[in-house]
Protein backbone atom coordinates (compact mmCIF):
# COMPACT_ATOMS: atom_id res chain seq x y z
CA UNK A 1 0.00 0.00 0.00
CA UNK A 2 1.37 3.26 -1.15
CA UNK A 3 2.07 6.09 1.46
CA UNK A 4 -0.67 8.34 0.56
CA UNK A 5 -3.30 5.66 0.58
CA UNK A 6 -2.06 4.44 4.18
CA UNK A 7 -2.17 7.92 5.09
CA UNK A 8 -5.84 8.22 3.48
CA UNK A 9 -6.97 5.18 5.81
CA UNK A 10 -5.56 6.57 9.11
CA UNK A 11 -6.95 9.86 8.65
CA UNK A 12 -10.43 8.04 7.25
CA UNK A 13 -11.01 6.19 10.51
CA UNK A 14 -10.18 8.99 12.75
CA UNK A 15 -12.69 11.20 10.89
CA UNK A 16 -15.86 10.61 13.42
CA UNK A 17 -14.27 10.80 16.17
CA UNK A 18 -12.02 13.63 15.18
CA UNK A 19 -15.03 15.84 13.77
CA UNK A 20 -16.93 15.04 17.35
CA UNK A 21 -13.71 16.67 19.43
CA UNK A 22 -13.18 19.59 16.57
CA UNK A 23 -16.42 20.78 18.76
CA UNK A 24 -13.99 20.99 21.54
CA UNK A 25 -10.79 22.80 19.90
CA UNK A 26 -10.24 26.11 20.67
CA UNK A 27 -10.47 28.78 18.63
CA UNK A 28 -7.57 31.41 18.43
CA UNK A 29 -6.41 30.48 15.05
CA UNK A 30 -9.52 30.91 12.95
CA UNK A 31 -10.48 33.90 15.05
CA UNK A 32 -6.90 35.50 14.39
CA UNK A 33 -7.43 34.68 10.65
CA UNK A 34 -10.41 36.52 10.53
CA UNK A 35 -8.71 39.77 10.94
CA UNK A 36 -6.26 39.14 7.47
CA UNK A 37 -9.49 37.92 5.03
CA UNK A 38 -11.56 40.18 2.99
CA UNK A 39 -15.37 39.47 1.82
CA UNK A 40 -13.81 39.61 -2.05
CA UNK A 41 -11.45 37.01 -1.19
CA UNK A 42 -11.53 33.65 -2.90
CA UNK A 43 -9.72 31.13 -0.32
CA UNK A 44 -8.28 27.54 -0.44
CA UNK A 45 -8.78 25.81 3.24
CA UNK A 46 -5.70 23.53 2.69
CA UNK A 47 -5.90 20.40 4.63
CA UNK A 48 -9.69 21.21 5.95
CA UNK A 49 -10.31 17.87 7.49
CA UNK A 50 -14.29 17.60 8.58
CA UNK A 51 -14.61 21.60 7.29
CA UNK A 52 -15.07 23.27 11.19
CA UNK A 53 -12.59 26.23 10.47
CA UNK A 54 -14.28 25.44 6.42
CA UNK A 55 -17.46 26.70 7.23
CA UNK A 56 -16.77 29.18 10.51
CA UNK A 57 -14.70 31.41 8.12
CA UNK A 58 -17.40 30.85 4.82
CA UNK A 59 -18.96 33.89 6.23
CA UNK A 60 -15.94 36.24 5.49
CA UNK A 61 -15.29 35.36 1.89
CA UNK A 62 -16.97 35.40 -1.30
CA UNK A 63 -15.57 31.80 -2.13
CA UNK A 64 -13.85 29.26 -0.03
CA UNK A 65 -12.71 25.60 -1.43
CA UNK A 66 -11.53 22.72 1.77
CA UNK A 67 -9.41 20.08 0.58
CA UNK A 68 -8.41 17.06 2.31
CA UNK A 69 -7.11 13.53 1.08
CA UNK A 70 -9.37 12.02 3.77
CA UNK A 71 -12.83 10.78 1.44
CA UNK A 72 -14.28 10.07 5.37
CA UNK A 73 -12.85 13.89 6.77
CA UNK A 74 -14.57 15.64 3.37
CA UNK A 75 -18.03 13.61 3.69
CA UNK A 76 -18.61 14.93 7.02
CA UNK A 77 -17.69 18.37 5.74
CA UNK A 78 -20.23 18.41 2.49
CA UNK A 79 -22.75 17.10 4.97
CA UNK A 80 -22.47 20.33 6.87
CA UNK A 81 -22.22 23.03 4.39
CA UNK A 82 -25.64 21.08 2.81
CA UNK A 83 -27.10 21.34 6.96
CA UNK A 84 -26.18 24.83 7.21
CA UNK A 85 -27.53 26.04 3.77
CA UNK A 86 -23.72 27.48 2.60
CA UNK A 87 -23.46 28.13 -1.21
CA UNK A 88 -20.09 29.67 -0.79
CA UNK A 89 -18.23 26.56 -0.19
CA UNK A 90 -16.84 23.50 -2.51
CA UNK A 91 -15.24 20.57 -0.63
CA UNK A 92 -12.33 18.13 -2.55
CA UNK A 93 -11.42 14.53 -2.06
CA UNK A 94 -8.12 15.89 -3.37
CA UNK A 95 -4.42 16.91 -2.82
CA UNK A 96 -3.13 20.27 -3.11
CA UNK A 97 -0.94 18.61 -6.78
CA UNK A 98 -4.07 18.31 -7.97
CA UNK A 99 -4.05 20.20 -11.53
CA UNK A 100 -8.02 21.54 -11.26
CA UNK A 101 -6.37 24.25 -8.86
CA UNK A 102 -5.29 26.49 -10.73
CA UNK A 103 -2.18 28.95 -10.28
CA UNK A 104 -2.22 32.37 -9.20
CA UNK A 105 -6.37 31.66 -8.11
CA UNK A 106 -6.44 32.43 -4.76
CA UNK A 107 -6.13 35.36 -2.23
CA UNK A 108 -5.47 33.54 0.92
CA UNK A 109 -4.68 30.07 1.41
CA UNK A 110 -5.55 28.35 5.32
CA UNK A 111 -2.81 25.73 6.79
CA UNK A 112 -3.54 24.93 9.69
CA UNK A 113 -1.96 22.14 11.17
CA UNK A 114 -0.82 20.42 8.49
CA UNK A 115 2.66 21.61 7.02
CA UNK A 116 4.33 19.39 9.79
CA UNK A 117 2.90 16.35 7.98
CA UNK A 118 5.36 16.58 5.01
CA UNK A 119 8.78 15.51 4.77
CA UNK A 120 9.07 17.91 2.36
CA UNK A 121 7.80 21.46 3.46
CA UNK A 122 9.88 23.82 1.25
CA UNK A 123 7.93 21.66 -1.68
CA UNK A 124 4.44 22.52 -0.25
CA UNK A 125 5.15 25.50 0.11
CA UNK A 126 6.19 26.02 -3.56
CA UNK A 127 2.84 24.59 -4.44
CA UNK A 128 0.85 27.21 -2.46
CA UNK A 129 2.96 29.88 -3.56
CA UNK A 130 1.67 28.97 -7.22
CA UNK A 131 -1.52 28.55 -6.38
CA UNK A 132 -1.57 31.99 -4.39
CA UNK A 133 -2.36 35.69 -6.09
CA UNK A 134 0.47 38.05 -6.45
CA UNK A 135 0.43 39.43 -3.09
CA UNK A 136 -2.09 36.47 -1.38
CA UNK A 137 -1.44 34.88 2.18
CA UNK A 138 -1.08 32.16 3.72
CA UNK A 139 -2.18 31.71 7.17
CA UNK A 140 -0.36 29.18 9.31
CA UNK A 141 -1.08 27.30 12.53
CA UNK A 142 1.46 24.59 13.32
CA UNK A 143 3.87 23.15 16.02
CA UNK A 144 6.81 23.52 16.03
CA UNK A 145 7.92 19.97 17.57
CA UNK A 146 11.30 20.28 17.06
CA UNK A 147 11.40 23.27 19.78
CA UNK A 148 13.23 22.20 23.05
CA UNK A 149 10.87 21.81 25.52
CA UNK A 150 10.50 18.73 28.45
CA UNK A 151 6.48 18.76 26.57
CA UNK A 152 8.02 18.23 22.97
CA UNK A 153 10.88 15.45 24.67
CA UNK A 154 8.08 13.57 25.68
CA UNK A 155 6.29 14.06 22.53
CA UNK A 156 8.41 12.84 20.13
CA UNK A 157 9.82 9.97 22.08
CA UNK A 158 6.31 8.56 21.99
CA UNK A 159 5.62 9.40 18.10
CA UNK A 160 8.73 8.62 16.68
CA UNK A 161 8.89 4.76 16.64
CA UNK A 162 4.59 4.87 15.34
CA UNK A 163 5.91 7.60 12.91
CA UNK A 164 9.03 4.42 11.99
CA UNK A 165 6.68 1.47 11.75
CA UNK A 166 3.48 3.17 9.60
CA UNK A 167 1.22 3.18 12.41
CA UNK A 168 0.50 6.96 12.16
CA UNK A 169 1.36 9.29 9.36
CA UNK A 170 4.76 11.03 9.03
CA UNK A 171 5.34 14.19 11.46
CA UNK A 172 8.14 16.48 10.89
CA UNK A 173 9.92 17.78 13.93
CA UNK A 174 10.93 21.53 12.64
CA UNK A 175 11.41 24.60 14.90
CA UNK A 176 10.02 27.99 14.20
CA UNK A 177 13.77 29.12 12.84
CA UNK A 178 13.16 26.59 10.81
CA UNK A 179 9.98 27.02 9.77
CA UNK A 180 10.63 30.56 9.20
CA UNK A 181 13.85 29.52 6.86
CA UNK A 182 11.28 27.26 4.94
CA UNK A 183 8.83 30.37 4.30
CA UNK A 184 10.57 32.92 3.56
CA UNK A 185 13.14 30.75 0.75
CA UNK A 186 10.04 30.59 -0.97
CA UNK A 187 9.24 34.16 -1.65
CA UNK A 188 7.06 34.98 1.52
CA UNK A 189 7.23 37.80 4.11
CA UNK A 190 6.14 36.76 7.52
CA UNK A 191 4.07 39.69 8.14
CA UNK A 192 2.31 38.28 12.01
CA UNK A 193 4.11 35.57 13.87
CA UNK A 194 2.25 35.29 17.31
CA UNK A 195 3.21 32.32 19.82
CA UNK A 196 -0.05 30.94 20.35
CA UNK A 197 -1.33 29.30 24.10
CA UNK A 198 2.07 26.75 24.55
CA UNK A 199 5.97 27.29 23.73
CA UNK A 200 5.88 25.81 20.59
CA UNK A 201 2.09 26.61 18.99
CA UNK A 202 2.45 29.15 16.69
CA UNK A 203 0.56 31.26 13.96
CA UNK A 204 1.59 32.26 11.48
CA UNK A 205 0.93 35.00 8.58
CA UNK A 206 2.54 35.38 5.47
CA UNK A 207 2.63 37.59 2.24
CA UNK A 208 3.95 36.21 -1.39
CA UNK A 209 5.66 38.75 -2.85
CA UNK A 210 5.27 39.82 -6.32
Amino acid sequence: MGAKNKTEKFWDRLANQFDKQSKHFEKPPSEKAKRFLNINDIVLDYGCATGTVTTELSEYVKEIKGIDISSGMINIARKKAIERCIENIDFMHTTIDDEELKKNSFNVIIAFNILHFFQDTQLVLQRINELLKPGGLIIISTACLGERTVSNFFQNAIFTPFIKFGIIPYMKFFTISELKGYIESENFKIDDLINQDSSTNYFIVAKKLN
